[in-house]
């Protein structure tokens, strides 16, 4: 039986602890690439949401908002993607939580 796919959703933080934009689109995209993220070489479809693939993962951007204000995160392959990901949120000053259960980590 194959494993169900965790998603999670990538937000900014802030110190209040109130969830802030991750950045425009460009420099998010951009800051991503940095860590082995970034498309896969087929046309953006333009319907509204950029897929960035990356190790064990991928992440939805929606291309609507600017700033970007959150990331979606479906994970592939967590004994690959978890690293990366805590990697990216302690870099950039992110947050992740989880969808089922509402915990939130990074």
């Amino acid at each position: 039986m194959a494993r169900k796919r965790r998603q999670l959703v990538m937000t900014g933080a802030s110190d209040t602890g109130t969830m802030a934009p991750l950045g425009d689109l460009l420099s998010v995209i951009d800051s991503l690439s940095n860590f082995n993220t970034g498309m896969d070489g087929t046309a953006d479809k333009g319907m509204g949401v950029r897929l960035l693939h990356g190790p064990g993962y991928v992440v939805e951007l929606p291309t609507s908002l600017n700033p970007v204000s959150q990331a979606l995160v479906t994970i592939n392959d967590e004994d690959i993607a978890l690293a990366v990901l805590f990697r990216i949120c302690k870099k950039m000053g992110w947050r992740m939580m989880d969808m089922e259960s509402g915990r939130s980590f990074g």
